[in-house]
């Protein structure tokens, strides 16, 4: 038996499954010269013409474009960009209307053309000096995408690593109307037999098949006279059958092979290119010729005039039906492709794009709609028409119940949505339609677990990074103590027994100061200590003042003739003792007291001389008070024998006692200016109870004597001494203070 490759010398054709024999009608447009359309007002040239992403946006609103000029840049392998089909002005950059079954809107560039047809500098290459990586990048910058109708990118389709057999270039054209690729193959079969040798440069297969149907004798000759040239160039003819110009089915017809369940042709060394894609191949990389327009078969009776025209890309279809003379009816149908897998456009402003190769305008009877959908009657006549060898019928049901796993069993994958299973179905139930909805259903299921997949693997991937993290910092710390442990085991831990010396220093430096600072604390304390027992004995002393002043209120009239006498007797005991320390001034002033604080109490005298006043009346009640304590002193040491010296001194107390009420009356005025007036007027009201019941208990003869000695008044001593020298005054009560305290201590000594 020969080998396949000679079977495919010999000419050698084969078939495949199923498939359909519909109407041609071709010959309304194969037999005309392609046209050319005027230039339209508008092109809307949306941003994704193939399968894949669509490219980064160059240009922006309001910018002038030339014609090729690049409108998005190739950014991704799955991308490629689409260029000006004219010069003009960007209008705007919005969604619009897409050319897709769904009719989404996708955005859109609308371009306003200024009629001048402007060029950009272009650059052709020669293939003679190019290698491989330049004429991928041509391609691709080109825009070329499979212009078959799958819009599959070129570049990606012919940079395949892997090695080819064959490279079938696809010019069958198998579906009613279209005649796109059948004009373009007898016009301009030089060109595409060197956009074929571009693609063998690249791919450096072992033969290029070239299938055309038998129906298409012009276009056969055409390019066997091309290929005459060419070495394993073969230009084989396939039998008028739908679809035989699909991929797998084609590959099959040519060279008997099936590509297997989910695999892709590469994988059994095939690779397929259209025809229309060789064209745009030759005409980038040898003219610099953008992918910018195609030919469109403009075909249906609502036209006047069906033909094949050369279209620039966003052309709205509008224009092309008008350009052919569209006369339409009533509910008019206008369809986007062939009559078979081509889908109805929701209005006339959806443009043309790069894989659009037919648009249909056929009448109600020409073309019928579709009836509404029965019943299945289980006929099987969908499984004997699918090219696919599929069981229509129950992809059927398990789309209806959305049950993808049998969907997946049953292999829907491997539909290629020729719509033969449709178009012999008896209860005419859209069969296609059913599985493009469940394929998009797949297809969203299947990046949903994409997505979690990638989620997985980046949160498994972190958790590895972190725990690697942690062991390396678990390892780092172990050797560094390893380290820290053989430094002090070897010497090398003086740094560290000098930064403890250190610190212990610097305790012991501060150890005294802490020390003082302990004993400035205790001083302090001991100074409030003495401030309070102060406050409770001036308070206790203010309690007792209080009481006597209570008592002296009740008895006010018996104390009037006694008071006199009193005053008379501490003056002079008062002025005895200032005598007598006035020796040794220097021991009683205390050192800290400076000037200006004697001489306060003196000017708060002459500020106010009532205030004086009472601070004399206290003066003399505190001198009465210590000239009793004196005399009971002494008169327990004396004898009876002294009783007449102690008589005279008796008799003599009372002028002493004056003058010690006056300067004690100065000293007190002094001392207790700035004390409170009203608790001054207390300590008064005391100082008169006391000489008053000190009077009472003198003899009479002391009484009587007393009484004829002349007496200061208690309001004139003070004021007069104050006004005589303040200086004085304050020294004086200094001293008084003074000797208070020393008699004071000596008491509770």
């Amino acid at each position: 038996m020969p080998s396949l490759f000679k079977q495919i010398q010999a000419g050698t054709v084969w078939d495949f499954h199923g498939g359909i024999h519909p109407p041609a009608r071709k010959t309304q447009t194969n037999q005309k010269p392609i046209a050319t359309l005027p230039m339209p007002d508008r092109l809307y040239i949306p941003l994704r013409q193939h399968i894949g992403v669509p490219g980064q946006l160059l240009v922006q609103i309001g910018q002038r474009v030339l014609k090729g000029q690049a409108l998005t840049s190739a950014d991704n392998s799955m991308a490629v960009p689409v260029h000006a089909p004219t010069s003009g002005v960007v209008l705007s950059i919005a969604p619009h209307t897409s050319p897709h079954p769904s009719a989404l809107p996708e955005l859109t560039l609308v371009l306003a053309p200024d009629g001048l047809d402007e060029w950009r500098v272009r650059e052709p290459l020669n293939i003679s000096h190019c290698d491989k990586v330049q004429l991928l990048n041509r391609i691709q910058d080109s825009g070329i995408a499979g212009m078959g109708g799958a819009g599959f990118p070129t570049h990606l389709k012919s940079g395949v690593a892997q090695p080819v057999d064959y490279l079938i270039i696809n010019a069958v054209e198998c579906e009613p109307y279209i005649s796109a690729d059948d004009l373009l193959m007898q016009e301009a079969a030089t060109t595409i037999v060197k956009g074929i040798d571009i693609l063998c440069r690249l791919l450096s297969p072992k033969a290029v098949l070239i299938g055309i149907e038998d129906d298409k004798p012009i276009a056969t000759a055409a390019m066997k006279a091309a290929c005459s040239q060419r070495e394993h160039y073969y230009v084989r003819t396939v039998p008028t059958k739908y679809p035989s110009g699909g991929e797998k089915q084609l590959i099959q017809l040519l060279t008997n092979k099936e590509v297997p369940n989910g695999r892709r042709p590469i994988d059994i060394g095939i690779v397929m290119q259209n025809v229309g894609t060789a064209f745009a191949v030759a005409q980038a990389v040898l003219d610099d010729h953008p992918l910018i327009s195609r030919i469109v078969t403009v075909a249906g009776d609502t036209l006047s005039q069906q033909q094949n025209v050369l279209a620039l890309l966003g052309t709205p279809v509008s224009d092309l039906l008008d350009a052919c003379g569209f006369q339409p009816e009533h509910k008019q149908r206008i369809i986007m492709g062939g009559p078979m897998m081509g889908f109805t456009l929701p209005d006339l402003s959806v443009p043309v794009v790069k894989t659009t190769n037919c648009i249909l305008a056929p009448t109600v009877a020409e073309l019928p709609a579709a009836t509404e959908e029965m019943d299945c009657i289980r006929c099987s006549a969908c499984a004997d028409a699918c090219p696919a060898s599929l069981l229509p019928q129950q992809l059927l049901w398990y789309s209806k119940a959305r049950d993808n796993e049998k969907l997946a069993e049953y292999n829907l994958a491997d539909c290629i949505e020729c719509g033969a299973c449709a178009y012999v179905c008896p209860s005419e139930i859209p069969l296609v339609q059913y599985y493009r909805v469940a394929k998009a259903d797949i297809r969203e299921q299947q990046r949903e677990a994409l997505k979690a997949e990638q989620a997985k693997a980046r949160f498994e991937a972190r958790n590895e990074r972190l725990e690697r993290e942690k062991q390396e910092r678990l390892e780092r710390n172990q050797q560094l103590a390893a380290a820290r442990q053989q430094q002090q085991t070897s010497g090398a831990g003086n740094a560290v027994a000098d930064a403890l010396a250190r610190i212990k220093a610097k305790q012991a430096q501060a150890a005294p100061q802490d020390e003082q600072n302990k004993a400035q604390i205790l001083a302090e304390r001991e100074l409030k200590k003495q401030q309070a027992r102060e406050y409770q004995q001036q308070k206790a002393q203010q309690q007792a003042v209080e009481e006597h002043a209570e008592q002296h209120s009740q008895t006010p009239a018996t104390s009037n003739s006694t008071d006199s006498k009193a005053a008379a007797v501490a003056a002079a005991i008062a002025r005895a003792q200032a005598k007598k320390a006035a020796q040794k001034p220097e021991q009683l002033i205390k050192p800290a007291q400076s000037v200006d604080e004697m001489n306060k109490p003196v000017r708060a005298a002459e500020a106010d001389p009532r205030k004086a006043a009472i601070a004399a009346a206290i003066a003399r009640a505190k001198a009465k008070q210590q000239a009793q304590t004196e005399t009971e002193t002494e008169s327990e040491t004396k004898t009876e024998t002294e009783t007449e010296t102690e008589t005279e001194t008796e008799s003599s107390a009372p002028l002493i006692a004056a003058d010690a009420v006056n300067k004690s009356a100065v000293e007190s005025n002094a001392a207790s200016a700035i004390e409170d007036p009203r608790k001054a007027a207390v300590a008064a009201a005391l100082a008169r109870a006391k000489a008053k019941k000190q009077a009472n208990a003198e003899p009479t003869e002391q009484t009587e004597a007393s009484t004829t000695d002349p007496v200061v008044p208690e309001t004139v001593v003070p004021e007069t001494v104050v006004a005589e020298d303040p200086r004085k005054a304050a020294i004086a009560a200094a001293i008084a203070r003074a000797k208070a305290r020393k008699q004071a201590d000596s008491e509770n000594s």
